[in-house]
């Protein structure tokens, strides 16, 4: 830790985020990168000791072991809340933390509308509109559902906030299970299969790890409920998209929402493309006006700890992964 390390934006838009550091940190030089290959390169030259980076070309290309293994890089912040493009690091080394909470509000909405889409059958009217059909239409109240949250983190709590004042039954799994305000029953990972078979919702927020890759396999989905809809928030690779195929392809589940997938772009020849009961957004749910900024200024912020000694905020186990 220095009190005026060199400081490196790494961001698609790195103007923006210029500005903000100008604000908050007038007296340091910071250097703006809008590119994976020539990060490794800056990294070098200006010795930097702190990189705020955002995953904004995808994963394959992350610049990563510029970030791990650099000798100088002391602190990487993380511009969004998942690190599993970062891979391992070693923690007594290196200081990764991330923007965790800064698309929750984003996320829980997207939930929600989801949950909303399915229980109003909105795909299917659209269908009727396009074919200028009247009638044959049925809504169901959310009200009285019961939503399984898989991880409580920020967004997952945000989650069971925003389902909780639709009147639906809440019930989670985290690691550590506790008591919280906002859920009805917080259980542990043991008790996912269990819990599968209660849900009309199973919202998946979790960080991809060794033991989440996976997680909703095909003992998850032969334990839903035939009318159960899945949303998935969490991180290609947590869903087993073979099982959850065959799951669909079954009629074991209603249908699922999809933000995220283990290739990225979703290829144009992926069969998930071809379901009508299944929604695809482009990993855009917590892509919303300012976000960015709001991710920037929450690192000025722990630039300010970082610069004066104070412990950092956000501050992610790579073991765990938040």
């Amino acid at each position: 830790m220095s009190a005026d390390p060199s400081v490196i934006l790494h961001t698609d838009r790195p103007a923006a985020a210029l500005a903000v550091l100008r604000e908050t940190h007038p007296d340091l030089t910071v250097h703006g990168c809008d590119s994976y290959a020539a990060l490794p390169e800056l990294i070098g030259r200006v010795a930097a000791e702190v990189v705020y980076s955002v995953r904004f070309d995808g994963t394959p290309r992350y610049p990563r072991q510029a970030l791990v293994e650099s000798p100088t890089v002391k602190w990487v912040s993380v511009g969004g809340s998942g690190t599993d493009h970062l891979g391992h690091w070693n923690p007594e080394r290196l200081t990764v933390t991330n923007a965790a909470g800064v698309a929750a509000g984003m996320l829980a909405e997207y939930v929600l509308g989801a949950m909303l889409s399915f229980s109003l059958d909105l795909r299917g009217f659209e269908r009727r509109q396009q074919a200028r059909v009247w009638g044959g239409g049925r809504v169901e109240p959310i009200e009285g559902r019961t939503v399984l949250i898989i991880g409580l983190g920020k967004t997952g709590t945000a989650v069971a906030s925003r389902a909780q004042a639709m009147g639906m039954r809440t019930l989670g799994i985290r690691a550590r299970p506790k008591p919280m305000p906002c859920l009805d029953e917080v259980h542990g990972p043991d008790a996912l299969l269990p819990l599968l078979g209660r849900a009309d919702f199973i919202v998946c927020c979790v960080p991809l790890l060794s033991s989440t890759r996976g997680l909703l396999g095909t003992a998850a989905f032969a334990a839903m409920k035939r009318s159960a809809v899945l949303i998935d928030i969490s991180r290609g690779g947590v869903v087993d998209e073979a099982a959850l195929l065959a799951a669909l392809d079954g009629k074991q589940i209603k249908g699922a929402a999809l933000d995220v997938f283990a290739t990225e772009p979703l290829p144009a020849d992926h069969p998930l493309w071809g379901y009508d009961n299944v929604a695809i957004t482009p990993h855009c749910a917590a892509v919303y006006d300012g976000w960015d900024i709001k991710s920037v200024r929450m690192f000025a912020d722990n630039l300010k700890r970082y610069r004066s000694g104070a412990p950092l905020e956000n501050v992610v186990s790579p073991e765990r992964g938040y």
